[in-house]
């Protein structure tokens, strides 16, 4: 039996999915994995993401694809680094998007557990990676846990803000019912893509305009 040390309303929403066979198998490359690479992130920090926002409490999901792949870079939650750590160019963009979108003040942190800790469930489709190497980790069952995530999301809940950023966040798009929620999709904040849609796309002031619509409480997206 597969009992992570996931946060307990989480667990209770996934315990079926934790018992069937992929997971297990899911587990069982991870352990091997361990023995002869360094994985990011840490082991407990690998479902941080729920840690910081349990399901009753999650209003807008930023979808990532797989953790930082550098040294101290990867905690858990897409987007988001360790305190101290330089942000990655993605980051930087989201940054400058956040400027230009709500007028807040460049974050000398790239930390986003203030976004998490309101709500924002930061989840990453693959949620480790080897060491040095992106996508390491794809295809070894990841997939196939955070869509079920994103199905139970949007079937339990409602009035959720979707914000897909990239072509494989964009394709989860189908997983979600546009009736019920939000989806917000745009190109990936990455310098390769960012200006062809990222820079003007104003996800964080469009995701409150929502919030406040559906009478929930908007984010306080500015960290500094």
């Amino acid at each position: 039996m597969v009992d992570p040390k996931i946060e307990t309303s989480w667990k209770k929403v996934l315990w079926d999915e934790f018992q069937k066979p992929y997971f297990e198998t899911l587990k069982a490359f991870l352990v091997e994995e361990k023995k002869r690479f360094t994985i990011y992130p840490s082991g407990a920090n690998i479902f941080a993401a729920f840690d910081h926002t349990p399901f009753d409490k999650v209003k807008v999901v930023i979808l990532g694809q797989d953790p930082y792949h550098g040294i101290h870079q990867a905690h858990g939650l897409s987007f988001s680094v360790q305190e101290g750590v330089p942000h990655p160019p993605s980051l930087q963009n989201i940054f400058k998007e956040l400027h230009d979108d709500l007028g807040c003040p460049i974050p000398q942190n790239g930390t986003l557990s203030a976004w998490a800790n309101q709500g924002v469930f930061l989840l990453n489709t693959v949620l480790t990676v080897r060491a040095g190497e992106a996508n390491s980790h794809r295809g070894q069952g990841w997939e196939i846990f955070t869509d079920e995530v994103i199905k139970r999301l949007n079937a339990q809940k409602e009035h959720l803000v979707f914000i897909l950023w990239g072509s494989p966040a964009g394709a989860k798009a189908s997983l979600i019912d546009a009736k019920k929620h939000l989806i917000l999709r745009s190109v990936h904040p990455s310098p390769l893509s960012s200006y062809r849609g990222f820079f003007g796309s104003k996800p964080f002031s469009k995701s409150n305009d929502y919030l406040i619509q559906t009478k929930q409480q908007p984010i306080q997206w500015c960290l500094s």
